[in-house]
């Protein structure tokens, strides 16, 4: 069977990004340790537009990159991991290697997958879902998840995942630093003026209720309505292009990463 997860890219999948952001950080330890990194260079805040492109790369390298291309980014997203840990003394104790959070994070990764997929593409029959959800397994293991800590099935993540979210915790101070995200504020003042009304409707339209509870995100039958009419639009232009620009921008992001692996140039 085909590879569900490398073969079904699409550019559109980038407007969930801020909801699958808002996901992996509504546990606290992984929220304090993105918001409180020291390494200046992943701060979303000071450096956006390449935290937006490691972020596309580490995807495409799992999904599409060969097991040598995945190690090399692995050691590569290993060194910065080494300097994310809390301060004795921090109100939060985090750690970037904590295997029980980057199973939390990986989790993320693919429950956006297949909400992407069923947004953009349409169902998926119970035997895609499931090469799909094996495919995933790369969204982890290209992290430090070890390969028999994912899942054993769908039926053994739904039951994970569900355990995750009751874990689910948003503070004060993560909540407003997600705003900022979902607002598009970090590209700066004129961009999160003119697209953050947008962008949060969209964010908050991709996420489950648990998150948009915890977050404090307005949401009704009417602004349901109006995300669903959206998507319904986006598929069917998606269904239209052909695969070149169906994939872009990711696929210039994947070209790109594969050079940088290729002449040992970094990618994080």
């Amino acid at each position: 069977m085909r590879d569900v997860l490398g073969d079904e890219i699409h550019g559109a999948a980038l407007l969930a990004g801020g909801a699958n952001v808002i996901m992996q950080l509504a546990r606290r330890p992984v929220g304090h340790g993105v918001m409180y990194s020291p390494v200046a260079s992943g701060n979303i805040w000071q450096h956006p537009i390449k935290r937006t492109r490691t972020t596309l790369a580490y995807l495409m390298t799992a999904a599409r990159g060969t097991d040598e291309e995945r190690r090399a980014l692995r050691r590569q997203i290993d060194r910065v991991h080494a300097h994310v840990r809390s301060a004795p003394d921090a109100e939060v104790a985090y750690n970037a290697f904590d295997p029980e959070l980057q199973l939390w994070v990986a989790a993320c990764l693919y429950q956006g997958v297949e909400d992407s997929y069923r947004a953009f593409v349409g169902d998926l029959d119970e035997a895609t879902a499931e090469k799909m959800y094996q495919d995933g397994k790369r969204l982890g293991t290209t992290l430090q998840v070890r390969d028999e800590a994912w899942p054993a099935d769908r039926a053994a993540f739904e039951e994970y995942w569900h355990k995750g979210v009751a874990l689910i915790e948003i503070d004060d101070a993560t909540r407003e630093y997600l705003l900022g995200i979902a607002r598009l504020r970090f590209y700066g003042r004129v961009v999160g003026w003119l697209f953050g009304r947008f962008g949060e409707f969209i964010t908050t339209g991709f996420l489950h209720p648990p998150f948009r509870e915890a977050m404090g995100l307005r949401w009704d039958e009417r602004r349901q309505r109006r995300f669903d009419a959206l998507l319904r639009a986006i598929r069917l232009a998606n269904r239209a292009l052909p695969r070149v620009l169906r994939e872009f921008p990711l696929n210039l992001v994947w070209a790109d990463t594969r050079r940088r692996l290729r002449t040992g140039k970094p990618v994080i």
